[in-house]
């Protein structure tokens, strides 16, 4: 189980989007929960994305600067892993 850093609710870490920043401090989403860095979790819900943005979270939770079309890029990746979700079921489960 991971916290979802934009509600605060927890989830299990195969339903959650990584999201981690590297030494550089540059952010990038991390698909494979993998990528060396401090790492957050975000669940799969498009709308928290979206006020998100408007609260500046991940500025907060990272302290740097967060392009907008980050943002934009997070929200088509959740909604992407959200609609997968639904359609195949657990993410985690090998076909």
């Amino acid at each position: 189980m991971r916290k979802d850093i934009l509600t605060n609710e927890m989830f299990p870490k195969r339903e959650m989007v990584r999201i981690v920043k590297d030494k550089e401090g540059n952010i990038s989403i991390d698909p494979t929960g993998k990528k060396s860095g401090r790492g957050a979790y975000v669940g799969l819900d498009p709308e928290a994305v979206i006020k998100a943005k408007k609260k500046k979270t991940l500025e907060k939770t990272f302290s740097v600067s967060i392009p907008e079309n980050f943002y934009d890029q997070l929200h088509d990746f959740v909604e992407h892993q959200q609609a997968r979700k639904e359609l195949f079921g657990d993410l985690g489960k090998k076909h």
